[in-house]
């Protein structure tokens, strides 16, 4: 059975009806309409002086003028949203980047109800969204239990410029570990602030040294281009005062079990385990490998760039391309 949406004359009998003080059951038998579609009629378009039919009548259609309209994807669209998807880029990413090209204005719903239905239809498109199914685990510990064995000469978060804070400018890091399956093997990952930008490394295992080694190496070439780097409290970070000094840079660190002080870093990680997942040892992972996934995220469009990449945001501000970025001349 079709629904008819009730006309002015039905409204007009509502009001009539309310003043005589009938009831809503009474009203939907009058009108054969069931009670819910008079009640929720009567709660949508009563107004301060109470329900008048014409008053009715105009609420009804404002909201009908609102409605989103239904848009209907052309075989070109969809082949661009495929593509990108494969790519990995979110739903939201891929609406961003189609609006900032001029191409089509779409809701991210829609993205997602044409990859739901892509995989109702045996389509493997869902399999690139970035949650699947995940459960995450909240850690708990002392607020100084990382911290009373020492990193020596530890400089709190507390103390980092407010320009770094506020992402003021160019050269504000973040840095942190990624960690194979049975703690075989590391990369490690730093994180511009401002330009979101994202290098990576493998480093083999996770010792002081060879997270140094591998911060230092990824950074030097970029050393006019870093101010601060902050790190979490992990053990690997103890020659900080050696990264400060190779990279001309000052050093803080966040407070112990406050991951959302480097956000950036941590969500960043959790896009790259989508192609190093918790359960992949890492021991054999090599620059071949990394690269070019690093190189995937630098290249997504960020709604918080205004749909830019961190490529191109780097570039406006630092003036570097993004061929003369460490490793992307293993990708090309």
């Amino acid at each position: 059975m079709t629904y008819k949406h009730l006309n002015l004359a039905e409204r007009y009998y509502i009001e009539i009806s309310l003043r005589s003080e009938a009831s809503h059951e009474e009203i939907a038998s009058a009108l054969s309409r069931s009670q819910g579609s008079i009640t929720r009629e009567i709660n949508r378009n009563t107004g301060l002086r109470g329900y008048r039919h014409n008053q009715a009548q105009k609420m009804t259609d404002e909201r009908h003028k609102n409605k989103p309209k239904t848009v209907k994807l052309t075989n070109e669209v969809k082949l661009m949203i495929d593509g990108f998807i494969t790519d990995d880029w979110s739903p939201e990413q891929v609406c961003g980047w189609l609006d900032k090209e001029q191409i089509i204005r779409l809701h991210h719903e829609t993205v997602y109800q044409y990859l739901l239905t892509d995989k109702y239809s045996g389509g493997n498109l869902y399999k690139h969204l970035r949650h699947q199914n995940k459960t995450y685990r909240k850690r708990y510990g002392a607020s100084n239990s990382r911290t009373k064995n020492g990193i020596p000469d530890r400089v709190d978060i507390d103390k980092r410029p407010d320009a770094a804070n506020n992402r003021e400018r160019v050269g504000d890091w973040e840095a942190d570990t990624i960690i194979g399956k049975n703690h075989r093997g590391a990369i490690v990952t730093v994180d511009e602030r401002k330009s979101k930008l994202r290098l990576a490394a493998p480093t083999g295992s996770k010792t002081a040294r060879a997270i140094t080694d591998g911060i230092n190496g990824l950074l030097s070439p970029l050393k006019k281009c870093i101010k601060t780097i902050t790190f979490d409290n992990g053990k690997e970070f103890a020659y900080h005062k050696e990264i400060a000094s190779t990279l001309s840079c000052s050093t803080y660190f966040a407070k112990p079990y406050h991951s959302w002080e480097r956000g950036q870093n941590e969500n960043a990680n959790g896009l790259l385990r989508q192609y190093f997942p918790k359960s992949m040892e890492l021991i054999d992972v090599t620059c071949d490998e990394v690269f070019p996934a690093v190189h995937k995220l630098n290249s997504r469009p960020r709604k918080c760039l205004g749909y830019k990449t961190p490529y191109e945001a780097f570039e406006e501000l630092t003036g570097i391309k993004q061929e003369n970025l460490t490793g992307h001349a293993l990708m090309t």
